[in-house]
């Protein structure tokens, strides 16, 4: 695989961020470790594509690697200079020389910088250096539960070490949290960089979510929706009881007020139960005879508001 980490990516260097962090999210799925265990070479993709990430999924530090300020690793490149970057000095400076030799003191002077910044970009203990870690980009998949009531989890990383994360209640799709410290380690003493981890929430079966709100579908018989009645419904806190009331429709929601997800910091919502009749897989004959007696007693049309809405 490629060290270049559009290639990796499988993006166009002028691709947008939007664009990069949907390869990344897609091959971050399909290589996480979690969905190929024992398999090294998928292990290596999930690190590289990692990796690559952290250098172009950050606006900042993939302005530096365009730059050519940073490599592929994310290490500091040596600043580069040249001989004409001092032609342009005071003319009483250093290149004026009657004896024609100016030019050569100078230019072991440029020669110093060069492989002074060098060493000093290799070990850091040149005097007065130090500089921040980089910072760290991670994508890490979370079961919809875990994402409402959260949850502590490891986040996996290339070196095949792990982050202790936890997840606080109420994390979205797609949010960011930051780890202060947990990036790259400092150079000549300066503070480790941070790490960033993306959260991808998973689908679940029963529930929906639009912010802090949830909505589940719940069937109800053909008596319950007559009648009403008192049924249970699940909810992302428990089973709770609520009530039907009488004459209800497919398709009409119930509010439970406070139900819904319960955020860190913020307001809990409210969960919607969308009610849907439904009939039995066996009408027997007395069934039958009931929904007879019930056609030719009832005269209201129930698509009369669609037709008036056509």
């Amino acid at each position: 695989m490629s060290d270049d980490p559009y290639s990796v990516l499988g993006v166009a260097r002028d691709a947008s961020q939007a664009d990069i962090k949907k390869a990344y999210r897609k091959l971050a799925k399909s290589l996480h470790p979690d969905l190929n265990p024992g398999d090294k070479t998928k292990q290596a993709q999930f690190q590289a594509v990692t990796a690559a990430n952290d250098i172009i999924g950050d606006p900042e530090t993939r302005k530096r690697f365009d730059a050519g300020e940073i490599d592929a690793t994310g290490q500091e490149r040596p600043q580069r200079q040249y001989y004409r970057d001092h032609a342009g000095a005071d003319p009483q400076g250093r290149y004026e020389s009657s004896a024609g030799y100016g030019d050569f003191e100078d230019l072991s002077d440029v020669f110093s910088d060069i492989f002074g910044a060098r060493a000093q970009a290799r070990t850091g203990r040149a005097q007065g250096f130090a500089a921040r870690g980089g910072d760290v980009r991670y994508h890490l998949e979370v079961a919809f539960m875990d994402a409402v009531q959260g949850a502590k989890r490891a986040v996996p990383l290339p070196d095949g070490s792990a982050i202790d994360l936890t997840i606080p209640a109420g994390v979205r799709d797609g949010q960011t949290l930051r780890l202060r410290g947990k990036g790259q380690p400092g150079i000549g003493g300066g503070p480790a960089g941070d790490a960033y981890v993306e959260i991808g929430v998973t689908a679940h079966k029963l529930f929906t979510r639009d912010g802090n709100d949830i909505e589940v579908e719940v069937p109800i018989s053909f008596d319950e929706a007559v009648l009403g009645g008192k049924i249970e419904v699940p909810t992302v806190s428990g089973k709770v009881s609520m009530g039907v009331p009488r004459g209800a429709s497919s398709g009409q929601r119930l509010r439970l007020k406070g139900r819904g997800v319960s955020p860190a910091k913020g307001t809990p919502g409210d969960q919607y139960v969308r009610l849907k009749i439904v009939t039995p897989a066996t009408i027997d004959p007395e069934m039958e005879a009931i929904a007879q007696r019930w056609r030719d007693h009832v005269t209201e049309d129930p698509r009369a508001k669609l037709w008036r809405d056509a």
